[in-house]
């Protein structure tokens, strides 16, 4: 049986179609296109997707993106449009012009709420303009283990008194837009050492020091964010069994009972490996369901795994082992989120388009700076990019050069093959000049940190920059967005 005849079979005999479609409103799609999309799409939209996600592959330009949700809108009006759009390079909508901001530790670092909410309300008036109605930001885990590899400079700091006044402006700001924002990833991701996309993530911390991650999300829910997002991570103070987005404990008695969040929690996508490798996506969406999840993301572009997961949630209302009664509950707050966002906005006013590059600014000046070194061989040394997260490319030297041209180096995204002779050639081309080191999370990532120290070595007099979380250098950028890096070549060059 192919999946168009899969999408478009009837529901099982004992579910009804008020039924059907409320399961599938408990779904998120992600999918293949930039103008047009599979009929599979257009039959799940149909029976009453409650939502799809978009990401790089769906991008061209704006113009496209608007036809797109134009499109999808044309078949069910009241379905919702999500994209991850966290800033500071985090997000997919480059080529659709998006605004330039920092990322959420140089906003914590400038510690200004209602810069904070300039920057948000540039990304979500952007939105606006192109249809999308759900933004999965802010990220709201607290970067709490210096070896966490996924959260970094993605969370606003470690305190939560400063995440929980930037979460309440960036929501607040979102709102005044029409935008549906989405708090991430309750109740935490950054105090394991696990990415989760790769495997099973653990928070070993004990109950009492689990409770500082708690507050940016209790933060979030009074100022009244109407999504939540759980995380794909075991805490076994809390669950010892289960990953969060799976677990009864911490999605219904600790969110829904005792922090009082009645709105709608999504989960992480299911693809990733903490849930795919120990569950399956099929049975991770069931599993998710039952413990009080309200809508599970199948972010991979394969229909057919969307298909399994809704097949799934079918079987199981129809056996008795997903209650009706949790589906309408589910369903329910899917439909009130959608009532109050899914319609695009009409016409929308101009944001401020120096946001984020003042933001970024006031970071990098928040401490003291080195002196210019105008002229200077710059290496900017960093990993790949994450797969799942999208990269415009950007390097220090690109954004160095349009204010000093005598600017010359190298951008090293990923360890080298002979490190030995690079090094070497580095230091024959730099002889006469100035030399900057930028290293990304060098602590995690161990050939960067024998790079820097085998050139500081025969170099001492070289400018250290981090462009990941601060690690003992001259400069930070606190980020690798594009005006992160554009704030910091404006203090190398002495602009």
């Amino acid at each position: 049986m192919t999946s168009e005849q899969v999408c478009v079979g009837p529901a099982p005999s004992s579910v009804s179609s008020d039924l059907d479609e409320a399961v599938h409103r408990c779904l998120v799609a992600g999918f293949e296109g930039t103008t047009a999309f599979p009929d599979t799409l257009k039959r799940l939209v149909d029976r009453g997707l409650g939502g799809v996600i978009l990401f790089t592959r769906n991008v061209r330009d704006a113009e496209q993106v608007r036809q797109l949700t134009d499109a999808l809108r044309a078949i069910r009006p009241d379905l919702m449009v999500g994209i991850d759009n966290e800033g500071g390079g985090i997000g997919h909508l480059v080529g659709a012009g998006a605004p330039e901001v920092p990322g959420s530790y140089a906003l914590g670092v400038a510690d200004d709420p209602a810069l904070t909410a300039r920057c948000a309300d540039a990304l979500a008036g952007h939105l606006a303009t192109l249809g999308i109605t759900a933004s999965f930001a802010p990220v709201a885990d607290l970067q709490q283990q210096p070896r966490n590899p996924i959260v970094r400079t993605r969370s606003f700091g470690a305190e939560p008194a400063l995440a929980a006044r930037h979460l309440r402006a960036w929501i607040t700001a979102t709102e005044a837009r029409g935008i549906a924002s989405c708090a991430k990833h309750f109740p935490g991701h950054g105090g394991t050492e696990t990415d989760s996309h790769y495997g099973l993530a653990v928070d070993p911390r004990p109950q009492d020091e689990l409770l500082a991650d708690l507050e940016p999300f209790r933060a979030a829910v009074a100022a009244g964010v109407p999504m939540l997002m759980s995380a794909h991570v075991v805490y076994p103070a809390l669950d010892a069994n289960r990953p969060a987005t799976l677990s009864r404990r911490i999605l219904g008695d600790l969110l829904r009972h005792e922090i009082g969040f009645d709105g709608v929690l999504v989960s992480d996508a299911l693809e990733m490996k903490a849930i795919s490798d120990g569950y399956g996506e099929a049975a991770g969406a069931r599993i998710a369901l039952a413990a009080g999840a309200d809508q599970v993301i199948v972010a991979v572009p394969d229909l057919e795994v969307t298909l399994g997961c809704r097949d799934a949630l079918l079987d199981a209302v129809e056996s008795g082992r997903l209650s009706d009664e949790r589906v309408w509950e589910a369903a329910g707050r899917v439909r009130r989120l959608a009532e109050r966002y899914a319609d695009p906005a009409g016409p929308v006013a101009g944001w401020d388009a120096g946001a984020g590059l003042e933001a970024a600014r006031r970071a990098v000046r928040s401490r003291a700076v080195p002196r210019p070194v105008r002229g200077a061989h710059v290496v900017d040394l960093f990993p790949p990019p994450h797969p799942a997260l999208n990269w415009g490319g950007e390097d220090l030297l690109t954004e160095l050069r349009p204010f000093d041209p005598t600017a010359g180096g190298a951008a090293v995204s990923g360890e080298p093959a002979d490190p030995g002779a690079l090094i070497d050639c580095i230091l024959r081309m730099s002889a006469a000049m100035p030399l900057v080191v930028a290293t990304c999370d060098a602590a995690l990532h161990p050939w960067q940190a024998r790079f820097r120290d085998a050139l500081l070595a025969r170099r001492p007099d070289a400018t250290r920059v981090d462009t990941g979380l601060p690690e003992g250098g001259d400069l930070f950028s606190y980020g690798r967005g594009r005006v992160n890096l554009r704030a910091v070549a404006e203090v190398l060059a002495g602009v």
